[in-house]
């Protein structure tokens, strides 16, 4: 499971011209799912992108996580993240997570966020979507487990 989390002053989705989700300072979440992935690898995931120290302290340092700055998580399903790049001019696909399975473990991923009282939008699964941030830094990382 992979997350490319971006640290945004602000971020949106856009489907069929439609504001479906929209946060102010936090995380835009593009998360990834591949052929293996559970519930527990989520979780894991989950931890590292709510608990990773990205938000300046009062010295300036990252030190401070999306929660301790009273941030918001934007959740986007990204299935081009588990391309197999290695390759050729096109990537290729096979490694990610079957629809069925992706989408399932999307949700799952979603509710723990919400669950664990991190403001949480989304983004439509396998929607064709307008992903519109404002990346603050810019400060951005490949999260995976």
């Amino acid at each position: 499971m992979i997350a490319l989390i971006q640290r945004v002053s602000e971020a949106s989705v856009t489907v069929e011209g439609e504001v479906i989700g929209a946060i102010g300072q936090g995380l835009l979440v593009l998360l990834g799912v591949e052929q293996g992935d559970d519930e527990a690898k989520a979780d894991k995931l989950l931890h590292r992108v709510s608990g990773y120290r990205i938000f300046s302290d009062a010295e300036g340092k990252m030190n401070l996580n999306v929660g301790q700055v009273g941030g918001s998580l934007l959740v986007v399903s990204q299935f081009t993240l588990a391309a197999d790049t290695g390759r050729g001019m096109r990537p290729s696909f096979s490694g990610g997570a079957h629809p069925a399975d992706a989408k399932r473990l999307y949700d799952y991923f979603v509710a723990r966020a919400r669950a664990n009282n991190l403001p949480t939008q989304t983004g439509r699964f396998a929607a064709d979507m307008k992903v519109s941030l404002l990346n603050d830094g810019p400060v951005t990382f490949w999260l995976q487990v």
